[in-house]
């Protein structure tokens, strides 16, 4: 049961993240930063799809992933086709590590200490999808303030 929702509820929102990228009028307002704002929205989305290929593909799906959090907030100018391509293959990847991890796998502990206690895979990837929903809603707000 989790399971399923968890590979919905990914797709819908990764899906909505590759929306929101497309929806910028200016490509270069992707990568824009004001007074209070200080992280654009091209470096959100660099770093939700670090986040999610390192906790998920890494640690779940054994891809062999190498986060750099560094560059995820320092690169600028990557262009918008190559953030929907990695939109699209984190989404790939997600559904298909989530759909071979059977529903006993979701109370297990997950592999690593993240944060100050242990916790069971299926409550870190509820986290993992919070974190993406907080950001997403980072990007929109984004878009509508800056892309002008």
């Amino acid at each position: 049961m989790i399971t399923e929702s968890l590979r919905s509820l990914y797709n819908r929102d990764l899906n909505k993240l590759k929306t929101e990228i497309e929806a910028y009028q200016k490509e270069e307002n992707l990568w824009k930063v004001d007074k209070n704002i200080s992280n654009s929205a091209g470096n959100l989305c660099l770093h939700l799809i670090g986040n999610l290929n390192h906790f998920i593909g890494t640690y779940l799906g054994n891809t062999g992933y190498v986060r750099n959090r560094e560059l995820e907030f320092s690169l600028k100018d990557v262009p918008r086709a190559e953030l929907i391509d990695k939109i699209g293959a984190t989404a790939t990847m997600i559904d298909f590590v989530v759909s071979q991890l059977p529903e006993s796998e979701m109370e297990k502990e997950y592999p690593l200490v993240v944060f100050e206690d242990k916790m069971t895979t299926g409550y870190f990837l509820i986290h993992l999808l919070s974190h993406l929903d907080y950001h997403l809603g980072q990007i929109n707000y984004h878009r509508r303030l800056l892309d002008i």
